[in-house]
């Protein structure tokens, strides 16, 4: 430790005790040739293997010396075993003896009628006494809302908490000895901007004279101005360019404002994430003012100003950089990457995706402590003497993806919360309000085992490392994470070599929310529990089929919790910050749009003016200033810098190949709207035909490459029509021989809804699941009669599992690769993930990662050999599928299911639309997952096992891979 409190390392003399071996370091110019994580041994030191995540790294929190890792739990008198989740915040009290972590996400919890308690379905201050160093908790006060904004007054006799989606900032103050809330600021805003948007206050900041407050208005692109003695909002400070100066209409600026830094009295500073840059704002004018705007990388979070406030350091969530800027001339000095020490991890092709997100600095003000919350790590930064920089000289291994970071005020101890945890088995897998109908119960709820009540906080303290811990605890990152070694893995390398030189065509298919153990529990071959099997071969008859001709992968983890993160990891391989601090917030209900499929407030910012978003929906407000360009807050950039670029057809393109788009990222309000109403696409079963255009992209560059006929997420519409789309451009690739290299094919229909408007009498469950299951059948059967049979590979997965039980993991889901080498009759048990197919399409079609995610791990070698074998597939037609009015071909022996064993005849549904409709009264299936889970599972199960079978509550993580011929035997099942 240096005298004055600072991290030892800060020392110029002591660097290169620090700097890892300079052999680590590596580049990566083949997209395959990346390595393995150097093991202990090649190492020479004892590394920890670590808890696995479905992102395919590891965690090791409890890896330092003296680390403390605790869960949060608020002492709930009904619920004392409750732990809380996204942890979000800390803020050290002005004498440094009170630390506060603040919680804005999910935290939802329900009781025995599967009502929600509202008593345990609140936001959390967690209050603890580190006087002494090691936090010891005080005191837990429960908010309604929140959304990361937490601030002390500067006298240390109250703080402050954002409300959130409530418009409001609590105050709090010491009563009794404890804290106490002394009343509630209301900001006064009826809605947010958008359609239908509510406001969300997020950001805060007091002054140094503690005579105002400051507050970030989300979602109306503002800040308010509180008089903290008056306790009254006193001004509204418009961000946008166009709202301030009419000259400037339709210019981006200062939307989406999440965080507020106050230089003394006079000068404020608010990250707007929509727009790259901070907006400085001149407080000594009666009517506070933007004075100018500075640039800075993707989505700039937290920011933090020296005490000097003439330095403001500022975490940019996407472009994984840290902006030093001046104060005095508000201009940028340097940008500071974060993501590892040089020589630990060269990344010459600076992959994105170590997302900083919060700040805390030494008492020297030598040390700049960063959380990564995208690779679960602390980067200890040594800051030049001049201030204008620094460097990366070290890493702290975290909980999955820490929020926060703070530093005792003597510099000894390091404060850190996490937002996430691993979910476990959820064979309950339920969340939330309401029964199944009016006067109903649902005890099922009563489990809480939805995937975002599994899904915890962790608050790790510990003594801030000496050089050498530092050093031992930076290689314990890398290992976690992947990062490059002297090893490479010449086996995967050759593998995708040899794949990359006879594929030249990969078909992606992307499906909804299913686990593992509801299509495959019934399966005669891998771990699957048949009595989770409530969508079984009868019903699936292709999945199951493909999975016996193929790889069954009964260890394939999304990495995605929910639609919002999973269609991010689906695509992208990874989440931005943005996008981490808004799911749980959002899918808990408390306010937030929908913005993670190329919409913002709902808005198709894929099209960056008014009038074209008019043009392709009317019902966009009349606002030239409302988010104009575009300019995606949710997007991830390239590794280039490119903003909102770090797709997977973004790659491809690069690359200069040919990719079509059937219904990813497109403008799902579209959808929603009747007859009648602005924006309304008929439905077609021959779109092109009749000229109805079907799809509105969300994102510029799939505007061209879009199938503008294939209509997107709507369950009223059956997957066959979507697949009859499919294949009509299909057939024109064969007779032109013009297929391109990559195609992403949307088939959503296994997520169900819609029951009384399904067109088709494709209306039950049972129908909607065999319809999707028979549309992809239908897709492999057209490849496999093909000229491209023997250069291409299909690629299956769903983009989440969250609506359903696994008694593996919550995450465990279905996946597939079909086609030429894929090893046949097998079943791989290799973990693999999200992450780890999209590397394999990658290598496969020889594009560069993404970014650090992808670009880290191995591609699912296990599934391929090099023989050359002969495939081909005919679909099967689902017995229930005629019991509707789909035109299918006459049953054959070919088309027709074969029972596996006795009693798998399954040709009508058990319930009828009508049954459906009522026990899915309320559900929202406009958008994917806008619904009450936990409603809707157990809705699910009854209707499909049947009132006298009991909705499963263990959670056992059982390996079920042996006698399956006597577990198959022993489970009821649904057949």
């Amino acid at each position: 430790m240096s005298d004055s409190g600072g991290l030892a390392v800060s020392d110029p003399k002591v660097v290169p005790a620090v700097a890892l071996k300079s052999s680590l370091a590596t580049g990566r110019s083949d997209p395959v040739a990346l390595r393995q994580p150097e093991t202990a041994e090649k190492s020479g030191a004892p590394l920890t293997a670590g808890e696995l995540l479905p992102t395919g790294f590891s965690i090791t929190p409890k890896a330092g010396e003296g680390a403390r890792f605790q869960p949060l739990n608020p002492d709930l008198p009904s619920r004392p075993d409750y732990l809380a989740g996204q942890a979000v915040a800390t803020n050290l009290s002005p004498d440094g003896k009170t630390l506060l972590i603040l919680t804005s996400g999910y935290n939802r919890m329900n009781g025995s009628d599967g009502k929600r308690l509202p008593e345990e379905s609140n936001e959390y201050v967690f209050v603890y006494d580190v006087s002494k160093g090691q936090p010891v908790k005080r005191q837990v006060i429960q908010v309604p809302n929140t959304f990361n904004g937490l601030v002390w007054h500067p006298s240390g006799l109250e703080f402050y908490v954002s409300g959130g989606v409530d418009d409001k900032v609590h105050v709090y103050q010491q009563s009794g000895g404890k804290w106490a809330e002394a009343g509630a600021i209301a900001l006064g805003h009826t809605a947010g901007l958008g359609l239908a948007v509510k406001p969300m206050a997020a950001g805060l900041a007091v002054n140094k004279s503690g005579t105002a407050l400051l507050v970030a208005n989300f979602e109306n692109d503002s800040v308010s101005v509180i008089d903290l003695k008056k306790r009254v909002k006193t001004a509204e400070v418009p961000l946008r360019p166009g709202k301030i100066d009419p000259a400037q209409s339709g210019q981006p600026g200062g939307e989406f404002p999440f965080w507020i830094t106050i230089k003394g009295d006079d000068k404020a500073y608010v990250s707007s994430q929509r727009d790259r840059q901070v907006v400085v704002l001149d407080l000594t004018r009666a009517q506070p003012e933007v004075v100018s705007r500075i640039p800075v990388g993707g989505q700039p979070n937290k920011m933090l100003l020296n005490k000097a406030q003439d330095r403001l350091f500022v975490a940019n969530g996407n472009s994984d950089t840290v902006s030093v800027i001046d104060t005095r001339s508000d201009k940028v000095l340097s940008e500071i990457r974060t993501t590892a020490p040089a020589a630990l991890f060269a990344n010459p092709e600076n992959f994105n995706g170590s997302n900083p997100n919060s700040l805390s600095l030494s008492p020297d003000e030598r040390t700049l402590f960063v959380t990564n919350g995208g690779t679960n790590s602390v980067a200890v930064i040594q800051l030049e003497d001049d201030g204008k920089g620094g460097q990366v000289i070290g890493l702290i291994p975290t909980g999955w993806y820490p929020n926060s970071v703070s530093l005792s005020q003597d510099g000894k101890m390091l404060y850190v919360v996490n937002g996430k945890s691993n979910a476990g088995p959820n064979p309950g897998a339920c969340r939330d309000t309401t029964s199944i109908a009016p006067g109903a119960k649902d005890p099922c709820a009563a489990n809480n085992q939805y995937v975002w009540q599994l899904t915890k906080a962790g608050f790790l303290s510990m003594p801030v490392p000496s050089a050498s811990v530092l050093s031992q605890l930076s290689r314990q990152v890398a290992y976690n994470n992947n990062f490059p070694g002297t090893q490479r893995a010449h086996q995967d390398e050759a593998q995708m070599k040899f794949l990359r030189e006879r594929i030249k065509h990969v078909i992606y298919v992307i499906k909804e929310n299913r686990t593992y153990d509801q299509v495959l529990g019934d399966l005669d071959r891998g771990n699957g529990d048949p009595s989770l099997a409530v969508l079984p071969e009868p019903i699936t008859p292709n999945h199951h089929a493909l999975a016996r001709r193929f790889v069954t992968l009964d260890n394939f983890l999304d990495s995605g919790n929910a639609s919002n993160d999973g269609w991010n990891w689906t695509t992208a391989a990874r989440t931005t910050d943005f996008t981490e601090k808004t799911i749980a917030v959002n899918y808990g209900g408390r306010g937030l749009s929908y913005d993670w499929e190329g919409t913002n407030r709902n808005i198709n910012v894929g099209l960056p003016t008014q009038e074209e978003r008019k043009a392709a929906n009317p019902a966009t407000p009349d606002d030239p200033d409302l988010l104009p360009g575009a300019i995606d807050v949710a997007a991830p950039e390239s590794s280039e810098g490119e903003a909102g670029a770090g797709y997977l057809w973004d790659a491809a393109l690069r690359a200069g190949l040919s990719v079509r788009n059937y219904g990813v990222f497109l403008d799902l309000a579209r959808y929603s709207a009747k007859p009648g109403d602005p924006g309304y696409i008929a439905p077609s079963h021959t779109p092109y035909q009749d000229r109805i255009v079907q799809a509105y992209p969300t994102k510029p560059a799939l505007q061209p490459i879009t199938d503008l006929y294939f209509r997107g997420y709507d369950q009223s519409t059956a997957d066959f029509w979507r697949f009859k789309e499919w294949e009509r451009e299909f057939e024109g690739f064969v007779q032109d021989g013009k297929m391109p290299a990559l195609q992403m094919v949307r088939l959503p229909h296994d997520h169900f809804g819609n029951f009384a408007t399904a067109q088709d009498g494709v209306n039950t469950v049972e129908t909607q699941m065999a319809d999707n299951d028979y549309a992809l059948g239908l897709l492999v059967d057209k490849v496999s009669k093909s000229r491209y049979k023997d250069d291409t590979l299909i690629f299956v997965i769903e983009d989440d599992a969250q609506d359903g039980p696994d008694h593996v993991d919550a995450h465990r889901s279905i996946a597939y690769v079909i086609g030429p080498y894929v090893k046949q009759d097998a079943v791989v048990s290799t973990r693999y993930t999200t992450v780890n197919m999209l590397r394999t399409i990658e290598d496969v079609l020889g594009l560069e990662p993404m970014g650090l995610n992808d670009g880290l791990s191995k591609p699912m070698t296990e599934v391929f050999g090099n023989a050359a074998r002969p495939w081909n597939y005919t679909a099967l037609v689902p017995e229930v599928l005629r019991t509707t009015q789909l035109p299918l071909p006459a049953k054959t022996a070919d088309n027709c299911l074969s029972p596996a064993r006795p009693g798998l005849a399954y040709d009508r549904p058990r319930r009828d639309a009508a049954y459906w409709e009522t026990v899915m009264h309320g559900q929202d299936f406009r958008e994917e997952d806008h619904l009450d889970t936990g409603q809707f599972n157990r809705a699910l199960w009854t209707g499909l096992m049947g009132d006298g079978k009991p909705y499963p509550t263990v959670r056992d993580g059982r390996d079920l891979s042996k006698n399956r011929e006597a577990l198959l035997g022993a489970s009821d099942g649904i057949g």
